[in-house]
């Protein structure tokens, strides 16, 4: 099941995407997509969308999970990617934070924060979790995924790397973690080692890769971030991102005010952001 949550930010209602691609209100029987609702994600499968309302007109598409309680980042976790940041492939997944100030929806603004020089941007396959995850074991970890969603990690390069350490300072602006479309129920996606993934600028393909190419896959991430802190309900893991990014162009190639960025991977939609200048 496609799930977005419509509505201006902060009075967002929960929809579902039925099968002529027509979104369902499904907000007064449902609610939203809280932690209880994810850790109870089978039921989420079972919903007919042809028992409720037609969502009419083209409201604004909200963060598709709306209370992420963390968001855990994996760098480097393409090895072409990290050949063109002129890295060595890790031997253990790379952990960062971004804030989750930064979520927003998929196509809203993408604000330049102040001082940015080098705004980059990063196609990512969004792991969102459904069931309390503590030192779980690769063979168990997808019992713990509710399902997946498109991510942009945004990244300020200066902020990231020339400013004294910890990614978590290009990261973490305002807009920089626009989330969905959709969250897509685990059972709608057969393979999450198997997507197509995609990001233009105004309209020129930057990234294009697939997760097979992942250097560790999604069960061993959530298996390893387990043991290093608690998954909850709601936590997404964004998985990391294919070759193509702004810095590794030569020569490097960053963000404008005025730019479209248009991304994508395959089943769970596509998000639309227009770079715009902080006030």
């Amino acid at each position: 099941m496609k799930f977005a949550r419509l509505g201006e930010k902060g009075q967002e209602r929960l929809a579902v995407l039925d099968r002529e691609g027509h979104y369902r209100d499904v907000s007064e029987s449902f609610g939203d997509l809280t932690a209880a609702r994810l850790a109870d994600a089978a039921a989420l499968t079972r919903i007919d969308p042809g028992a409720f309302p037609r969502v009419t007109g083209q409201p604004r598409i909200g963060a598709c999970i709306p209370s992420v309680g963390k968001m855990i980042c994996i760098g480097l976790n393409y090895s072409d990617h990290a050949a063109e940041a002129g890295m060595d492939v890790p031997a253990e997944p790379i952990l960062f934070m971004k804030a989750t100030s930064a979520i927003c929806g998929p196509n809203d603004d993408l604000i330049l924060p102040r001082g940015s020089e080098k705004t980059d941007w990063e196609v990512e396959l969004g792991v969102v979790i459904g069931k309390r995850a503590r030192y779980v074991e690769e063979d168990q970890a997808m019992a713990h995924v509710a399902g997946y969603c498109a991510v942009n990690d945004v990244s300020e390069r200066a902020f990231q790397i020339e400013r004294g350490g910890q990614w978590v300072k290009g990261k973490s602006a305002d807009t920089f973690g626009p989330i969905g479309p959709w969250f897509v129920t685990a059972d709608e996606v057969a393979d999450p080692q198997a997507l197509e993934m995609w990001l233009e600028v105004d309209g020129t393909r930057m990234q294009e890769g697939s997760t097979r190419t992942m250097v560790f896959p999604v069960a061993h991430l959530v298996s390893y971030v387990s043991q290093f802190m608690t998954l909850e309900p709601g936590d997404i893991i964004s998985t990391g991102t294919p070759p193509g990014v702004g810095m590794g162009k030569r020569p490097q190639v960053f963000l404008k005010p005025g730019q479209t960025v248009r991304l994508g991977i395959e089943g769970l939609g596509e998000q639309a952001q227009k770079v715009v200048a902080s006030d």
